[in-house]
């Protein structure tokens, strides 16, 4: 069985910030008897959760995968796309729209599609999240399920694209309401706070609150959010105890692991994103949440050791993207940093645009740190698109927190140092991605005062853990430089599969047990 652990933003740096209070049995169990590639990076922008989720199964880019964001521009309908939205599909398991979703909009198989063709079908392959594209993109086009968090009602739930119903053992899950159950009582830190001293202090004037609170400190007071206790409940570290506990319940009623053929969950928490993007990284909460997964991890670990055998399957744990210091923190410290809000920077460039060609609306959408220019209302205003472009080129280019802005289509003639040219380039997507690129400084990115993001270049959002443990693995530390697609072909490479279709990744062979394509050595089963 393999198993699949993406750990929402997580940072590279947290499998070793905390480790001092971290146990044997989580993250160090598994650096100690796996191995980590300890100089991961994403190779694409904008590192978002979509995007990270699709490289990592895929081993491939936005240029080819299709999923250049969680949302995107479409021109052609003249509106913002969401990765895995899919109008035909209905809910299953719950009367909103939640589940009105599937990998539709993913071009390319998945390593766990790759399982699937492998041996026609007979693998399970589930994928699980609170998040439904942390559990669909995962899953891949073929999974036999993805299941993921309806806020609305508190529940698991899935799409028409995967069944009809929901089985039993998912219903009796649900059933229990583990959700309201955390809920009910306060969340106080997990050791004395006065132990938490790689944190700030509590409840800085920077940080967010919770859904449904009033403060942003401990102790957070879960019963007072009310009807939003199940929104509230994403944000909290016992959403990843929750989503651990369904994890157990799939492998013990879909009878994962004890197949003749190789198995696969594809796992994804979720609630490490949810609370870092209000708290940030050097927040008590961040902390607490990382000391809580780290003893999640190391009960689970206990668990597919007795369920399955100690070395009888494989656990990879990555992260999707890492995450930005909250600039007032940063300016704090006196370190440069700042924020800004793409909505406000559209209208300037409308306006100057408007001023300077009596052209209206040129620029249609901003996201992703992208430009989506209209080029047919430029054309009908008797311009010429490509001066247009240039002009806000050099608009963009005079704002004081942007290092460079160019025409993505002209990234080849472009002076841009590496790695920002390749991560561009590997970003490049003719038919979904923008027409105008801007670059801004590190430290600095789209959002408000409060609390901090993440999609950028910079290794704060691109550096992530990569940490191998199990069957086949070979004990150690890997230093030499490695990406998010070089993993989809080495669990190709340990499973003796095709890759992808759309891989560009290399196998990472200091990983791979010596034996591992030796005749002594069976082909893996369990």
């Amino acid at each position: 069985m393999v198993i699949g652990l993406v750990i929402d933003q997580m940072r590279w740096d947290y499998l070793y910030r905390y480790s001092d209070l971290y146990s044997t049995n989580g993250f160090k169990r598994l650096i100690a008897q796996g191995n980590s590639c300890e100089n991961t990076f994403v190779p694409h922008v904008p590192t978002y959760t979509a995007v990270g989720h699709t490289c990592i199964y895929t081993g491939s880019i936005p240029a080819i995968t299709g999923i250049v964001g969680n949302n995107w521009y479409d021109k052609n309908t003249d509106k913002n796309v969401y990765c895995t939205d899919d109008s035909v599909a209905t809910s299953v398991g719950s009367n909103t729209v939640e589940g009105k979703m599937s990998p539709g909009n993913l071009w390319t198989t998945t390593i766990t599609d790759e399982l699937r063709l492998s041996n026609n079908f007979k693998s399970k392959v589930i994928g699980i999240s609170l998040k439904d594209r942390g559990s669909i993109l995962p899953a891949g086009h073929s999974a036999n399920a993805a299941y993921w968090f309806d806020d609305k009602v508190g529940r698991w739930i899935t799409s028409s694209y995967y069944m009809n119903e929901l089985p039993l053992w998912v219903k009796k899950f649900n059933d229990k309401d583990e959700p309201g159950n955390f809920m009910s009582k306060d969340w106080n830190t997990l050791w004395p706070v006065e132990k938490y001293d790689l944190s700030t202090a509590d409840d800085m004037p920077y940080e967010g609150k919770m859904p449904g609170e009033k403060t942003a400190s401990f102790p957070h007071k879960l019963p007072s959010t009310g009807n939003q206790k199940f929104e509230a409940f994403k944000y909290t570290p016992f959403a990843a105890t929750y989503t651990f506990n369904f994890a157990r319940a799939a492998i013990e009623n879909e009878n994962l692991g004890n197949n003749a053929v190789t198995d696969f969950l594809a796992i994804s928490i979720s609630s490490t994103d949810y609370m870092g993007h209000i708290f940030g990284p050097n927040s008590i909460e961040a902390e607490d949440t990382y000391l809580r997964l780290d003893k999640d991890i190391g009960d689970f670990l206990n668990y597919l050791d007795k369920k399955l055998g100690n070395g009888n399957y494989i656990v990879f744990l990555t992260a999707d993207h890492g995450v930005a210091h909250v600039p007032g923190f940063l300016v704090s410290h006196k370190i440069p940093a700042g924020n800004f809000s793409e909505a406000a920077m559209m209208k300037e460039v409308n306006d100057m645009v408007n001023e300077k060609f009596a052209v209206k609306n040129a620029v249609q959408n901003l996201q992703n740190y992208q430009l989506y220019i209209n080029a047919i209302e430029i054309e009908k205003q008797g311009k010429t698109p490509a001066i247009v472009k240039q002009a806000i080129v050099d608009f963009l280019q005079e704002k004081q927190f942007i290092l460079n802005a160019f025409e993505i289509s002209k990234l080849g003639s472009i002076s841009l140092p590496e790695p920002l040219k390749s991560r561009f380039a590997n970003s490049y997507n003719l038919k979904r991605s923008g027409d105008i690129q801007f670059i801004i400084k590190p430290g600095y990115f789209d959002g408000l005062n409060i609390g901090t993001t993440h999609g950028l270049w910079n290794p704060y959002d691109s550096h992530i853990p990569l940490v191998w443990f199990g069957w086949g693995i070979a004990q150690g530390i890997t230093m030499k430089e490695n990406y998010m697609t070089d993993i989809a072909p080495t669990l190709a490479a340990l499973l003796k599969i095709q890759m992808p279709n759309g891989c560009v990744g290399k196998v990472i062979t200091e990983v791979i047990k010596n034996n591992h394509f030796s005749k002594e050595f069976t082909p893996f089963k369990k």
